[in-house]
C-alpha cells in the first residue's frame, strides 16, 4: 500500500509489475546492486600490485558511500540495506546478490589474506561486524541527512574515511 500511495498507482498495479513483496524487495536490490558492483570492480580494478588491508576495505566501503553520495537527497537506500540485513527473511535476497558480485568475492579474499593470521571463526565474526557497521553507519548518516540533523562527518567521503579506520582497526584489533 505505501509503495502504491508513493507511486501514485494502485496495489493491484504495483503486484502486477513486482507480483510479491520479496519480488519487488529483489527489483529494488538488483537496482542498487548492478550499481554498486560497477563502482566496487572500478575500486578493484585501481588497488595496485601490492595491496594491504586498508586498500581492500576501502574496496568494501567506498563503492556504498560514493553510491549514497551520488542519489543525491533524500534517498531510503541505506536505511532499507539495514532493514534487509536485520530481517531473517529478507536477508537472504541481499546476501544473495552481494555473493554473486565477483568484485566483491575478490574483496573478500583481500581482506582474508591480510589477516590470515586469524582463526577462522574470528576472521568469520568480524567479516559479520564489519558489514554491519558499514550498513548501520551509513543508514545513521542517511537518517540524519533526511531529519536535517548535524552529522559526525561532512560529506559521504568523510564518512567512509572514518569508517574505512574503524574497519581496519576491527579487523587488527588483538584476539582475546
Amino acid at each position: 500500500a505505501h509503495v502504491a500511495r508513493a507511486c501514485g498507482t494502485s496495489n493491484a498495479a504495483v503486484h502486477y509489475h513486482f507480483g510479491t513483496k520479496n519480488d519487488l524487495i529483489t527489483a529494488l536490490v538488483e537496482r542498487h546492486q548492478d550499481a554498486l558492483a560497477r563502482r566496487r570492480a572500478d575500486y578493484v580494478a585501481r588497488v595496485g600490485e601490492h595491496p594491504g588491508l586498508r586498500d581492500w576495505v576501502a574496496c568494501f566501503v567506498l563503492p556504498m558511500t560514493d553510491h549514497l553520495a551520488a542519489l543525491g537527497r533524500p534517498t531510503w537506500f541505506a536505511r532499507f540495506n539495514a532493514q534487509l540485513v536485520t530481517d531473517p527473511t529478507l536477508h537472504p535476497i541481499l546476501e544473495q546478490r552481494f555473493r554473486a558480485d565477483p568484485a566483491m568475492a575478490t574483496v573478500l579474499e583481500g581482506i582474508h589474506r591480510c589477516v590470515a593470521q586469524l582463526p577462522p571463526e574470528v576472521r568469520a565474526e568480524r567479516a559479520a561486524i564489519t558489514g554491519h557497521l558499514m550498513m548501520h553507519m551509513a543508514a545513521d548518516r542517511e537518517r540524519a541527512l533526511a531529519r536535517g540533523t548535524p552529522t559526525t562527518r561532512e560529506t559521504w567521503r568523510d564518512t567512509a574515511d572514518g569508517l574505512i579506520d574503524a574497519i581496519v582497526g576491527l579487523w587488527q584489533a588483538p584476539v582475546s
